[in-house]
């Protein structure tokens, strides 16, 4: 439904955008598939981008919808909130391209099979949303990104006659297995999204959706076809590889989340060995891990009400629950409040189920947190026996 509207809406716009340029009868339009980079979370997933090459005209343009500015107004704020601002850039295509390939990442161009019409349209199009006026949107993860809108402004201005082929689809993945495809080298990336995002992005997602990574649209594109008049014709007219990604080695990182969260188990599991066998307990121990859980509660709690990242229901909060902060602190008075005695029970009971069904809840949650997980269970047995 959302596609028609934008059909509508670019037929009544493009009287208003005008014929500021004219393309070549040679012109060519590209779609640009850049590889994933293993240096940066953000890189991992790969690029898009589109390419306007009019020799004729002489210009070769890179428009870029992953563009972000660090100097708008309120940008961590924006970030923080959801609500961060990416705009439509425009670029030297040499410089562009030269660019990635000193980053050593692999460039696909498809050629686009439009007739001039359909090129014309789409490069108004472009110059209409790289006006200062139109140029930003609101960036999400896997819904609105450099790569999904290039596969919708495609929909809009060919007016939804581009029919996907969805074969290269050979299982159920979700959005998050679909993520955890490019994040072997980014065990702390891989961590941070498991923790700080939520159910929406354990649904299974269809063919279209996968096009919010590159890859897909490179691959959905390649089988694509156009609607016409007298039947169809192939959405790619040509496939260049412009630059093939010399094969690097990288190193994994030796300290992963789960290296990490096994040592903590280890160091707090032998204090609390101790605290069992000498039926006491470490005032401080639990001062620092229920407040820990607290705090990363009160994130995920933040994350969910008021923002507007894929946030919503998320199962972390099982085990870092906020109330966690305000009652680890209450542990340390002298004279403890007496529903402190069910509330550890209660926690204990909720750990053990959560662990005990840990692979099967609909949320896909990080391994790695089974050993803080099963720490905070064993804290919270002692605590309880302690207010005994």
């Amino acid at each position: 439904m959302r596609f028609h509207k934008k059909c509508f809406f670019f037929l009544l716009i493009l009287p208003l955008i005008g014929q500021a340029q004219t393309l070549s009868k040679d012109a060519e339009i590209s779609v640009l598939t850049l590889g994933p980079d293993q240096s940066e979370v953000f890189t991992a997933f790969g690029h898009s981008a589109i390419r306007v090459a009019d020799e004729a005209n002489g210009f070769d343009l890179i428009y870029n919808y992953g563009v972000f500015d660090f100097n708008q107004p309120n940008f961590y704020l924006n970030f923080a909130l959801g609500k961060l601002y990416y705009r439509l850039g425009q670029h030297s295509y040499n410089r562009f391209r030269d660019a990635y390939i000193q980053e050593n990442r692999t460039i696909i161009e498809q050629v686009l099979n439009l007739d001039s019409a359909e090129r014309q349209n789409l490069f108004d199009y472009l110059q209409w949303n790289a006006q200062p006026e139109n140029q930003f949107y609101y960036y999400n993860y896997i819904y609105d990104n450099c790569a999904t809108k290039i596969r919708d402004v495609l929909d809009t201005v060919l007016q939804n006659r581009v029919v996907y082929d969805y074969s290269f689809v050979e299982e159920e993945l979700s959005f998050r297995d679909l993520m955890d495809l490019y994040l072997g080298y980014q065990p702390w990336g891989d961590f941070g999204i498991d923790l700080c995002l939520g159910l929406g992005i354990d649904k299974v997602a269809t063919g279209y959706h996968y096009m919010y990574l590159p890859d897909y649209i490179e691959r959905a594109f390649d089988k694509a076809v156009i609607k016409t008049s007298n039947g169809t014709k192939p959405l790619i007219r040509e496939t260049v590889v412009t630059y093939q990604a010399v094969p690097e080695v990288f190193k994994e990182t030796s300290v992963t989340p789960t290296i990490v969260f096994i040592l903590v188990f280890f160091v707090f599991g032998f204090i609390s060995f101790k605290d069992l066998k000498a039926n006491k307990r470490t005032n401080w121990v639990d001062l620092l891990l229920f407040s820990t859980a607290g705090l990363i509660g009160c994130l995920l709690l933040f994350l969910w009400v008021f923002t507007q990242h894929i946030s919503q229901y998320n199962f972390n909060l099982l085990w870092a629950l906020p109330v966690h902060l305000p009652i680890a602190l209450l542990l340390s008075k002298y004279v403890k409040p007496k529903f402190l005695k069910p509330y550890f029970l209660a926690n204990s009971m909720l750990l053990g189920i959560l662990i005990v069904l840990w692979g099967f809840w609909p949320q896909n949650l990080h391994d790695s947190l089974i050993p803080f997980a099963l720490l905070l269970l064993m804290r919270s047995i002692i605590i309880y026996r302690s207010l005994k």
